[in-house]
């Protein structure tokens, strides 16, 4: 048990994502890829496995098969993989054949429930910076082993879902947020000449698409992982009491603006405007953690072999007791730093603003260890026995 945190300690580590794959004639596709550019073979991602694959057909219906496989298992392409959504991922087996009831959609595209109006042209090109990053989110969330389900399709009552909206003419603006695992995001944010503008309004350092969607399926994620869970309590010692005030707070922030110490205490200037965004600005810094170096890994780029010395983080620091607990998170957060000073340093080169303009505070390293202790126990089985000792009771407290 950590006895700064209030949590235990000692649970599974987080799992390695995979960007970088081959095609079966030996070519590099990547993410985004519905084709190899070398010999012209079908690609397709299946979000089970992670994995970028050669895809053949497999019947006169429609089906294909992973080239790899020998299995019996028939795959669809995702039904917006020709609209501007472009998407190469692959529909299960047990979704394949589901007709209306899944609308031929892929996981990461059952997840919509409104999407713009692609009458306008503006809006399909729009949407289609919308949906890849989306796609990178999701394919990171099933891999971390996270609940990824549609509330319109799959899970009512807990699931997620999307509503991709741009302002009307005469009508109040979109507002980028959560409420209730609904996310809405301003189609305008994929539009690089407005969300720079936005940027530099709020003066902020980093704002892209990615990082919003990330940041609030961490509102979501608080809801089904945090609140009135054993990591409740928890997480109001380390981040602060989430019952204060949310609209006062946020009025006082962007008329006051943050605290003039907050780099001492955040992961960013807004983090510092209530223990709600504090959470969802910690938890996508970690995802953003995890997803660039899992990528760095994936084409072998090994921080540890970078020459960059700096004074790395300790146990102590982060309140892991014992120590030998968080070894996994210390190596982490210190091939990031690793990782990100050289990138800093090569953008630099290119007459380029920083990768990465953040610095890490212990506070905030404790933090992130808070999430990456969270996303590492959500095994349910798991979880409950963590819960059982967190709680001193053979009943455990109420977990996702």
């Amino acid at each position: 048990m950590s006895p700064a945190l209030g949590i235990p300690t000692g649970v599974t580590a987080v799992p390695a994502l995979r960007r970088a794959w081959r095609c079966t004639c030996g070519q590099p596709v990547f993410f985004r890829n519905s084709q190899c550019l070398a010999c012209g073979r079908a690609l397709g991602y299946e979000p089970n496995s992670g994995l970028l694959s050669t895809i053949e057909p497999a019947d006169d219906d429609g089906g294909w098969r992973l080239a790899a496989d020998t299995s019996p298992r028939i795959y669809r392409r995702c039904a917006n993989l020709d609209t501007p959504a472009a998407c190469n991922w692959l529909v299960e087996p047990e979704f394949a054949d589901l007709g209306d009831e899944s609308d031929g959609l892929c996981m990461a595209c059952r997840l919509n429930d409104t999407i713009p109006d692609l009458g306008n042209a503006d809006n399909g090109v729009l949407w289609g910076r919308i949906e890849q990053a989306k796609r990178r989110l999701v394919s990171q969330l099933i891999t971390l082993g996270l609940p990824v389900a549609s509330r319109l399709r799959e899970d009512p009552a807990n699931g997620l879902m999307f509503e991709f909206l741009r302002t009307l003419d005469n009508a109040p603006p979109v507002v980028t947020g959560h409420s209730a695992g609904v996310i809405t995001i301003n189609v305008l944010e994929a539009d690089d000449v407005e969300r720079e503008r936005m940027r530099t309004a709020l003066r902020e350092p980093y704002r892209t698409l990615l990082g919003h969607l990330r940041h609030e399926v961490g509102h979501y994620y608080w809801d089904r992982l945090v609140a009135d869970t054993a990591w409740h309590q928890p997480f109001r010692a380390l981040f602060g009491d989430e019952r204060q005030d949310y609209a006062e707070a946020l009025n006082h922030h962007y008329e006051a603006g943050p605290p003039a110490d907050w780099p001492q205490h955040f992961v960013s200037a807004y983090a510092s405007v209530h223990p709600w965004e504090d959470w969802a600005e910690t938890w996508a810094h970690y995802l953003h953690m995890i997803d660039s170096l899992a990528t760095a890994n994936s084409f072998g780029l090994d921080a540890d072999y970078l020459d960059l010395q700096r004074a790395d983080f300790t146990a102590a620091d982060i309140g892991a007791d014992p120590p030998e607990e968080a070894d996994s998170f210390l190596h982490l957060l210190a091939s990031w730093l690793r990782l990100t000073g050289v990138m800093n340093e090569l953008c630099r080169s290119m007459g380029q603003p920083d990768f990465y303009p953040f610095v890490l505070p212990a506070s905030v390293a404790r933090k992130l260890y808070f999430v990456d202790r969270i996303i590492g126990s959500h095994n349910l089985a798991r979880s409950t026995v963590i819960a059982s000792e967190y709680t001193g009771s053979d009943t455990p407290a109420p977990l996702p």
